[in-house]
This record gives C-alpha cells, structure tokens and sequence, in this order.
C-alpha cells in the first residue's frame, strides 16, 4: 500500500463521520460517497455499504500495524472505536463510566527446538516448517526429556457418545500425539455417510476444535501434546497455522502462570507424522482408521519426543472497547443484548521479505464496521425497552480471549444477558438470497433470524461447512459457554446475479488464499452491499429481541442449555 493511501487514510481515522442510515446502493470500493448526511429513520435500518467501507479502509491500513494486542496499533484501533462510539451518540459501555474493559494478557515468543527418536533413529523437527510448538508456561525455559509417545486417536473422552479415545491409559508426563476434528464414524446404514447421532456427523463438535486438545491433554497430565495438520480435517492449511504460531502469541495473566497447560503444545504435517509412525514400524493411515472405531485403544508408539522451548515474555494490558445504549423501559433497561466483533489481528511478520503486515480487512475490520453500522442505526432511531451493549473485543485471534474475559468477568449479569449477536468476517461480494446460521438448530435465535430474514425476501440456510466448527471457533462461543444464548451468522453463498456455486468458491478462496495471510486487504472488486444488507438483518434481530416479551432459549439437545437453566434458577 502506498504511502500516500496511508495518509489519506490516516486523515479518514481522524475525521470519519458517522457510518449509518445513508443509504448506498452498489458499496463498491470506489473511494467515493463517504462523507453523507445522516438523516433519522426508523426500523427497518437503512446501513451504508460506502460508510463500513470507509471504517474498513482505515482499520485494515497499514497504518495500524495488523491490529496486534500490546502494540501501536492496538491505540490506533481502540481510539478509534472509541472516537466513532462517542461521536454516535453511544454512551460509556463500562459501568465505571469509561467506554474501554481492562484485559491483562501476557505475550509471550517461544524459540523452540524439538525431536523424536525411534529405534535409534532421531527424526528433527524442522520449527517453523514441518511443526511448530509453543510453551504457554510462564518461565524462561521449558524442556521435554525423552517422553514416550502415545497416539491417541482423536483424544476424545465424550460419555455422552460412549467415546473413550484414553481408556484408563495413564499419560502423565508422556508426549500424547492426537488427530484433529471429531471421529468420523461411518453411518451403519451407509458407509459413505457419517453418522449424524454421533459427533454431529459431518459437523465438528468442540471435540474437534485443537483448543480442546490441548485441554484434554493438560487435564490428563501429558508433558507435550502434538496434534497431526491435515488440511481437509482441520479446514484450513498448514500456512495458517504457520502464520498463526510462529509470531508471539497470547494468553490471559492467571495466578496458574500457564502451569494448568501440557508442558509444550505443537503440531506437525501429515508428512512428519507419516514419517514418525513408519520409523516405528506402524500404518499410519491404518491407526487412524482404527481411531474412528470405541473399540480403539491408545497406541505406546516405542519412541521418545524431546522438546526445548525458552520464552521472552511480556505483561500486556489490552482493552476491550465497551459502548452502550441504555433502554427505554425503566423496568427492563437492565436487561442486554450485545453485539460483538474482534477488533484484533495478527500484526506484522517481520520475517516476510516486501509486505509484512497482516491488515485483517475481512478478518476483522469488516465484523467491526458493521458493529459501529447496527449501533448508529440504533442510535438514530427509537430506543427499545432493553439496553444494548455494543463490544469490541481484543485477542480473538489468540484463542478468544478478549470475549473469555468478558464472559467470565461480565460488566453487567450474565443472568440478564438475554443474548449475543456476533460477526467475524463479513460477505464482501455482494447482496445474496440467503444468510447463513452456524450452529444452526442451537438456540430460538434461529426463528428471530428466520423472521428477518422473511422479511427481507431472503432465506435462512444452515453452515454449508460445518466440518470447519465455525461455532466453535469466535467470540459467541465464549457467551455460549456461559449460558448466554448466542447467534453467529454468516454471509450467504447465492449471490445475486452470479451462478449457482460462486459465492461458496469465493468464500473457499479467501480460506485458501488470504485467511491470516497479508493479502486479507481491501479489494477494488468489493461489494459491501450484502454486508450492508445483513447488518440490517442483525439489527432487525436484536431489535427484536430487546424488545419481546419472549426471552431467547437454548433449544433440547444444545450442551449449553443446562447451564442458561441453572443460571436463571438462582435467586436474583
């Protein structure tokens, strides 16, 4: 990007109007429109595709660095949101009468070096290339001596399926390797299926997710946990882990100093671990077919991994930007729906020859324009008798952190949190017939989209990959692991005036080619109209919401449903 397109938009950042209810008709990204007048309407919204393009703009410029916590362009995109926040009309989100949520975060960079030996035979692992592993302990060094390896399947323990991938095996202080997703179990009536009742089917589960990898094998007291890429399985290929763990990383500040997790977390290619397996003279592919089955049993491989990680650590105090419009019922105002978008990314890779900045344009800078879209378009109109929280978290790209921090240090009750509406990566190709409900079937949030959408002419579809555990991997699910009813949409796929297929090959396009990559910039071929047009839904929907009687509900079969009950059975 040039240095004259940073200088404009640095300019954009300081005197942006505000962003809603002037109405565009194409958003394409001309570099025109942006300066309209507001005029007041009332619901149905009317959001302008130009104005979140020109948020876009700035927050995905050069400027800011990638947004990465604990750096300058952490500022430039707090006081940013902040600024906009103010100059809509929104009031202090923080019950101490600031608009910002203290995070303390550590940061940390690992320089590591590993092996395995089998048979005599010492395999390196080349970090950085074919693996990469990080200590989340909070010392200078970390080591792994010689612990044995255990492949453990899918290091499942699910009761509720009957799943056991340990089986009693005692795996404490060993080095645990592990497949990622969920076990794909063949349907009994249909070998080319999956079965449905079992681990979602086709869906992932959290099962699936590596975070709960990690977990599993910290809470069995593995030394190391190495979890086997596969691209397919994982949804996403070997460079995004690469450019995801090979930078400095993050995690929360707890009295624990990390000494809750597995010594070392790690992951290898399929080609490393094909190598490691045969070296100890076993299939891999027929072990991992043995891992679909309850009948498998952990595998003691015959080999050692070694690991030595040392890390340069540093105390972070990132934010949260909080905003709030307080509700029109004296009776209900205490009861919220918040809207949520990430405002963090992965900052710059000083490795990288020529462009070093990862500007996170749809991941996400466009989640947070259309926060700041569905917030003026609520500040302009009518209040609804409930209160509305718009918040900005940090650290998602980390493991969702900024959201964990807030679900466990909630500024107002959880128990009167009715629900939370989240966005990460918005549709930047045009209006579409449909939207997108992933975790589709979770909460009765399914039929206040539903609604809104009918009411658009358009249609709700359920997640077209669910294999990827898109439910499981934003900010949402740090609500809905608390309880609080959450929806996570998605841009739909049947774009208008396109043919059938396009709009999902784009979307497949951007995982292969920019997901976490530097080329995730704005684009002249832009269409921001669609995105334009769901912000006018997710406002449709907490509207809504904040205004019904009916309170939003976990639906049977969710896991997140007993503990919302629990909740509001508690004396208030």
């Amino acid at each position: 990007m040039s240095r004259t397109i940073v200088c404009r938009l640095v300019l954009a950042a300081l005197f942006l109007p505000a962003c809603v209810v002037v109405w565009d008709d194409s958003g394409r990204a001309r570099r025109a429109d942006r300066a309209g007048t507001a005029t007041r309407v009332s619901a149905p919204a009317r959001i302008s595709a130009s104005a979140m393009l020109a948020h876009v703009e700035v927050l995905a410029s050069d400027a800011f660095e990638g947004r990465l916590p604990g750096t300058r362009g952490e500022e430039l995109t707090v006081d940013y949101l902040v600024r906009h926040a103010k100059q809509i009309g929104l009031e202090p989100g923080h019950p101490d009468g600031s608009f910002v949520q203290q995070v303390p975060l550590i940061g940390f960079r690992t320089q590591a070096t590993g092996s395995f030996r089998a048979n005599d035979r010492e395999l390196a692992l080349e970090i950085g290339k074919d693996a990469v592993a990080l200590t989340r302990w909070q010392e200078d060094e970390v080591v792994v001596d010689a612990a044995p390896i255990v492949f453990v399947g899918y290091g499942v323990e699910a009761p509720e399926y009957g799943w056991d991938d340990f089986k009693g095996v005692d795996v404490r202080g060993k080095t645990v390797v592990m497949l990622i997703n969920d076990p794909p179990v063949a349907d009994s009536k249909d070998a080319t299926q999956l079965d449905a009742n079992v681990f979602g089917g086709k869906a992932m589960t959290y099962y699936g997710r590596w975070t709960y990898k990690y977990e599993i094998a910290a809470a069995k007291g593995a030394a190391a946990c190495v979890i086997v890429h596969q691209t397919e399985p994982a949804a996403y290929p070997w460079s995004v882990v690469l450019s995801s763990w090979n930078k400095e990383n993050f995690d929360l500040a707890t009295e624990s100093k990390g000494r809750d997790r597995a010594k070392i977390e790690a992951w290898i290619t399929l080609e490393k671990a094909q190598e490691l397996f045969t070296a100890c003279g076993q299939d891999f592919r027929a072990l991992e077919r043995a891992a679909a089955t309850r009948e498998f049993r952990p595998v003691e491989l015959g080999a050692t991994a070694s690991f030595r990680a040392k890390n340069t650590t540093r105390a972070v105090q990132s934010r949260n930007v909080v905003a709030k419009l307080t509700g029109s019922d004296p009776a209900r105002k205490d009861e919220l729906v918040v809207y949520t978008a990430h405002w963090d990314h992965l900052g710059k890779d000083e490795k990288l020859e020529g462009d070093q900045v990862k500007n996170g344009a749809v991941d996400n800078a466009t989640g947070c324009a259309g926060v700041l879209a569905i917030a003026e378009a609520f500040a302009v109109g009518p209040r609804p008798p409930r209160s509305l929280l718009f918040l900005w978290v940090t650290a998602e790209e980390q493991g969702l952190l900024g959201s964990r921090w807030y679900a466990t240090h909630p500024l107002y009750p959880l128990e009167t949190t009715l629900a939370n509406v989240n966005m990460d990566s918005l549709n930047t190709w045009g209006k579409t017939r449909d939207i997108v409900c992933v975790g589709m079937g979770q909460s009765t949030l399914d039929e206040v989209l539903a609604g809104a959408a009918a009411a658009q002419g358009r249609v709700v579809k359920p997640d077209p990959s669910p294999e990827k555990g898109g439910y499981y991997r934003s900010d949402h699910f740090e609500f809905a692991k608390v309880g609080v009813p959450s929806l996570y949409a998605d841009g739909g796929e049947d774009v208008h005036g396109r043919p059938d297929g396009w709009g999902h090959d784009k979307a497949q396009d951007f995982v292969a080619k920019d997901y976490h990559q530097t080329s995730d910039e704005v684009k002249l071929d832009w269409d921001l109209s669609g995105a334009a047009q769901d912000m006018e839904l997710l406002h449709a929907v907490g509207l809504r919401v904040a205004t019904d009687a009916t309170w939003p509900a976990w639906k049977s079969g969710s896991e997140f449903k007993a503990r919302r009950e629990a909740m509001l059975a508690k004396p208030r």
